[in-house]
């Protein structure tokens, strides 16, 4: 089980039998379920017609508590929650807190100290466990020894969704609006952190190439995402040399209420 920042598209989630936990999303007065009442390319549209911007909030631990009980009532045996990174958000809070009350089925809860693929990668390596016939704890192992082997990063389009979120100022986002200045950001340790800059939308590009070629032969899967640019996310994978698995994920509303449209970057993982 994992929650709705997981950014994983529908048939991936059937085929592996995973349940998704929805975050909310609200543009003004209007609430959604993601995933359930707004579709990523809803989202998107909606982004860059819409007078406010999008924000997020996680489920409560009753929704976990219902999902929990309602796979205990489907003969589940036990279930591994790998959660959107705690330091983003209180989703993985809620799951441990369900986790404590359910007394049908034993629930293990992990944070992936991650978001968007690299949960993914994250809850596809449980799900593949749980497929060979692991227990309960291998699976959840399975989940935890896949945490540092993600990574994922990425060039933000633009500066106005972080200076609306109140990460820089209105000056500087002008001027970095004006000189073309792409920041490029990571996870590490759970947060999301600077990893960089660069100038004009050609060099964001060549810039993330050229850190997925860096990471050389440990590579073992690697996910283009995208924010509303497929078109420039095949490029991206088209033009990449590697031996490992390489696809194209779009970021979904809840990590994209936060970047805007036309971030694109990279989710991976390493052996």
């Amino acid at each position: 089980m994992t929650d709705s920042a997981c950014d994983l598209p529908e048939e991936i989630i059937a085929a592996h039998d995973i349940e998704i936990v929805p975050l909310t999303i609200r543009f003004g007065e209007e609430t959604f379920l993601d995933r359930i009442e707004l579709s990523t390319p809803s989202f998107w549209h909606r982004v860059r017609s819409a007078e406010s911007l999008p924000e997020t909030s996680a489920p409560s631990a009753g929704q976990f508590l219902e999902t929990f009980e309602r796979l205990a009532s489907h003969n589940a045996d036990g279930i591994v929650v790998i959660s959107l990174s705690s330091r983003l958000s209180a989703t993985h809070q809620a799951a441990r807190v369900a986790s404590e009350q359910v007394r049908s089925i034993p629930v293990k809860v992990i944070d992936s100290q991650n978001a968007t693929t690299a949960l993914g990668f994250q809850v596809l390596e449980a799900a593949r466990a749980a497929a060979s016939g692991a227990d309960l704890d291998q699976v959840a192992d399975a989940a935890r020894d896949a945490v540092p082997k993600t990574k994922a990063f990425a060039v933000l389009d633009t500066l106005e969704f972080l200076r609306r979120g109140g990460r820089i100022g209105a000056a500087v986002a002008f001027f970095g609006t004006a000189l073309q200045i792409k920041p490029m950001i990571e996870l590490a340790e759970g947060i999301v952190v600077p990893a960089g800059r660069v100038r004009t939308r050609s060099k964001a590009l060549a810039a993330v190439a050229a850190r997925i070629v860096d990471i050389g032969p440990r590579l073992e899967e690697v996910a283009i995402i995208h924010a509303d640019a497929k078109e420039e996310a095949q490029r991206l994978a088209a033009r990449l040399e590697t031996s490992c698995r390489i696809s194209i994920a779009e970021i979904g509303p809840v990590i994209g209420a936060h970047t805007g449209p036309g971030t694109i970057g990279a989710a991976y993982r390493v052996r």
